[in-house]
């Protein structure tokens, strides 16, 4: 059976990845010479507490070639498969060090990567849905088929209450067009062809949120939803119900964002994500 590779900017629940054997590899983020493997090293509390007291502001990495062979050695001796789907290309150099990673490799097996073009769980949620069909039996091709098929329809939204964070990690790109003021607006911005992209500034968080559950529920029918959050489960676990109740009877993950992402989105960031059918 072929086996599933991730990066831990997926955001996928540990129980999911459990039950779907699913191997996530930690992105590094850096505070000065510290560097932390992604939710192994340091607690969502702790990366918070440390992203407010620290003098450094953190910088985040791909894990190096020699990981991702590891990683790929330990599943070669279950399977001789593998299926790397990643965050997209233009955010991160993960998805090139994995495939770097791929000349390393010590058993003999056939890898194909996939590039997400998204991020947080609307990449997390493109590989759950291609694990599940892992597990169904379909071989590597149709996996790498299926994978590419719902890219296109992969849609994430995610509510800011500043965007001092992505200023300050130089990450601001397409969507410093909604800058504005960074203390009195709200904006919400979507992932598409990999990119960060301006979807809505607001003056509100309350019209944050109402403009991103309008946004999916007008997407009509769909495969799987996530809610993702930073240090606001409560508001996290709103959203989630109000969604819940629209959409009853497909997957709904509820899931903390990675402090990888958090070190450009600060911690009031609330995210949905889904996969049109």
């Amino acid at each position: 059976m072929v086996k599933i590779i991730t990066d831990s900017v997926s955001d996928i629940p540990e129980d999911i990845a459990r039950e779907l054997d699913i191997t996530i590899v930690p992105v590094m983020v850096n505070f000065g010479n510290e560097s932390y493997r992604d939710r192994l090293d340091l607690t969502i509390e702790d990366f918070y507490k440390k992203l407010d007291t620290s003098p450094v502001f953190p910088k985040t990495s791909a894990p190096s070639p020699g990981v991702f062979a590891e990683a790929y050695d330990r599943i070669s001796e279950k399977t001789n498969e593998i299926l790397g789907i990643f965050l997209s290309r233009k955010f991160s150099a993960t998805y090139d060090v994995a495939k770097a990673g791929m000349e390393m490799v010590k058993d003999k097996c056939t890898i194909e990567l996939v590039d997400s073009t998204s991020a947080i769980m609307g990449e997390g949620l493109l590989v759950i849905e291609t694990a599940k069909k892992a597990m169904e039996g379909l071989n590597l091709k149709e996996l790498v088929d299926y994978a590419s098929n719902y890219i296109p329809k992969i849609h994430v939204r995610a509510s800011l209450s500043t965007l001092k964070y992505l200023y300050k990690g130089g990450r601001i790109g397409k969507v410093e067009s909604v800058l504005g003021s960074l203390l009195n607006i709200n904006p919400v911005l979507g992932i598409k062809d990999g990119e960060a992209f301006p979807f809505a500034k607001t003056r509100s968080r309350c019209k944050a949120i109402a403009k991103m559950f309008d946004h999916f529920v007008g997407l009509g029918k769909l495969k799987a939803i996530a809610v993702e959050y930073g240090n606001n489960a409560s508001e996290a676990m709103d959203l989630a119900r109000q969604l819940a109740a629209e959409f009853p009877d497909i997957p709904l993950y509820v899931s903390t964002v990675s402090p990888v992402i958090g070190t450009h989105t600060g911690p009031n960031v609330l995210t949905v994500s889904a996969l049109e059918e």
